[in-house]
C-alpha cells in the first residue's frame, strides 16, 4: 500500500524520491528499494533494527501498547478460545477454520505423527550427552531425504502436515535418546499436547497419565509461542528460503538460530537465576535489592522485554496458567517460591513498574515447563515446537509474493584497499 507522502533524499547532487507505504495498521516506512540503483549508495542498519524487509499479514505487533494479534485476532483471545492446532490454521490459511475444516485438519495431523523407523537409527547415531536442538534441527533437515519436495501447493500442504505432525515426536525422540529411555510410539487417541506428554514421559514399563490441566497450559504455551513477526529465527528461515532450498531446510535453519541464548533460550536462563539464588541461600527480596544496585552485575530474568515497552500481553495469559499448574500439582519447591515472591515484589514495586520491568512470557514459560518436569535442555525445542506454525506461514506467504527474491544485504567494507601480491621472501 503506498502514501501519497514520499520523503526525498539528496546525496552528491544526486536526488531520489522515497515512497512511503503504510500498513493497515497505519505503520509507515519508505521504500528505499531503488537506493542504490539511482545514487549509489546503501543504508547501514546493523541488526536490521529499522528495516523492514518484507510485507507481511501474518503476525501485528505494537509493543508500545502491548498488542500481539495473529491474522488479526488478539493473543488473549486465541489463546482462551482456541486450541494450537486451531491457531496454526489461522497462521498459514489467514482465517480461522470451520468445522468441517478444523476437524480434517486435526485428523491429518492426528494420523501423521509417526516417524519413518529409519529414524530410530539416525537417532542412535548421535551421542548421548547431544543437545536436543542440534539433534531436532538435524532430523528437520534429514526429513528432505525421506520425503522429496517437489515445488507444488500440493506437496507443500503435504509437508506442512508433517512438519506439525512429526516435530512433536521427534522432539520427544530427542529427549528419551539423550536419557537413554526406549522411545515412545504416538497415540492417535489423545490431542496435540497430551500426545507430546505421552511419548515424553510415558515409559514401556509405565504408562503415563496425562493431567488436562497440564496438557491445556502446554497447548497456550504453543498458541503464544506460535509467531512473533520478523524475529532472528523467522527472518532466517525467509532468508533460507529465498534461495528456494526446500522448507525442511529453511526450518531447520530457523531451529539453529532459535538456539541462541539471546533469542529462545531466555526462559532457560530464568530457570538459571532461580537455581543460582537457591543454591546461595538468597531470598527474592535480597536478589532484588541486588539487581537494583547499579553497580552490582546481577540481573533479574525473565522482566521486561525488548519488543514490548509495557506489559507483555502473553504473559498475561501465562500468569494464571502458571498458578492453574502449580496447584494441580501440588507443587511446593524452594525455586518455585522464590519465583512467587519474585512476581510478587516485581508487579508491586514502583522501581520495576516506573521501568515497566513486569514478568515476561520467558519468566512464566521457565517456570512452568520447569513445573511439568521438562528439562532446561529442552526449552529451546518445546519453544520450536510452538514456532512452527509460525515458522511454516511466514516461508508460504513468501513464496507467494509478487515482491520474492533472494536475500542479499550489502555491506560498508573496512578492510584493507587494493595492493598487490608480494613474494613471500618479501614480506
Amino acid at each position: 500500500m503506498s502514501d501519497a507522502k514520499n520523503a526525498r533524499l539528496e546525496y552528491d547532487g544526486k536526488t531520489v524520491e522515497l515512497p512511503s507505504l503504510t500498513g493497515s495498521e497505519n505503520e509507515t516506512g519508505l521504500d528505499i528499494s531503488r537506493l542504490r540503483a539511482e545514487t549509489g549508495i546503501i543504508t547501514y542498519d546493523p541488526g536490521y533494527g529499522n528495516t523492514g524487509s518484507c510485507r507481511s499479514s501474518v503476525t501485528y505487533i505494537d509493543g508500545e501498547a502491548g498488542i500481539l494479534r495473529y491474522r488479526g485476532y488478539p493473543i488473549e483471545q486465541l489463546a482462551e478460545k482456541s486450541n494450537f492446532l486451531e491457531c496454526s490454521w489461522l497462521l498459514l490459511n489467514g482465517d480461522l477454520p470451520n468445522t468441517k475444516e478444523l476437524n480434517s485438519f486435526t485428523n491429518n495431523i492426528t494420523i501423521h505423527t509417526m516417524l519413518h523407523e529409519n529414524f530410530r537409527k539416525f537417532f542412535g547415531s548421535f551421542p548421548k550427552a547431544a543437545h536436543p536442538m542440534p539433534v531436532t534441527a538435524a532430523t528437520v533437515g534429514a526429513m528432505s531425504a525421506f520425503y522429496q519436495e517437489k515445488d507444488t501447493p500440493e506437496t507443500l500442504h503435504e509437508t506442512t502436515i508433517r512438519l506439525l505432525a512429526k516435530y512433536p515426536t521427534i522432539a520427544a525422540w530427542s529427549y528419551k535418546h539423550s536419557i537413554g529411555q526406549p522411545f515412545i510410539y504416538p497415540r492417535n487417541d489423545l490431542d496435540y499436547a497430551s500426545n507430546f506428554l505421552h511419548m515424553m514421559f510415558a515409559t514401556p514399563c509405565e504408562e503415563y497419565e496425562v493431567n488436562p490441566i497440564i496438557a491445556r497450559a502446554l497447548d497456550q504455551l504453543l498458541i503464544l509461542h506460535a509467531d512473533h513477526e520478523q524475529n532472528c529465527s523467522t527472518s532466517t528461515v525467509r532468508v533460507v528460503g529465498s534461495s528456494q532450498a526446500n522448507i525442511f531446510a529453511a526450518i531447520s535453519a530457523g531451529i539453529s538460530a532459535l538456539w541462541g541464548p539471546l533469542h529462545g533460550g531466555a526462559n532457560q536462563k530464568v530457570i538459571e537465576m532461580l537455581d543460582a539464588i537457591t543454591h546461595q541461600g538468597m531470598s527474592a527480596e535480597d536478589f532484588v535489592a541486588r539487581a537494583k544496585d547499579k553497580d552490582s552485575d546481577v540481573r533479574l530474568m525473565g522482566f521486561g522485554h525488548r519488543v514490548y515497552k509495557n506489559f507483555d500481553p502473553r504473559a498475561r495469559v501465562l500468569k494464571k496458567a502458571c498458578h492453574d499448574v502449580m496447584n494441580a500439582m501440588g507443587l511446593n519447591s524452594k525455586q518455585l517460591e522464590i519465583a512467587m515472591a519474585l512476581e510478587e515484589i516485581a508487579l508491586n514495586d514502583e522501581y520495576f513498574i516506573q521501568r515497566n520491568l513486569y514478568p515476561n512470557v520467558d519468566f512464566y514459560s521457565g517456570i512452568i515447563y520447569k513445573a511439568i518436569g521438562i528439562p532446561v535442555n529442552m526449552f529451546t525445542v518445546m519453544f520450536a515446537m510452538g514456532r512452527m506454525a509460525g515458522w511454516i506461514a511466514q516461508f508460504l506467504e513468501q513464496k507467494e509474493s509478487p515482491e520474492f527474491r533472494i536475500s542479499r544485504p550489502r555491506q560498508i567494507y573496512t578492510g584493507a584497499p587494493e595492493r598487490n601480491w608480494q613474494p613471500v621472501d618479501t614480506r
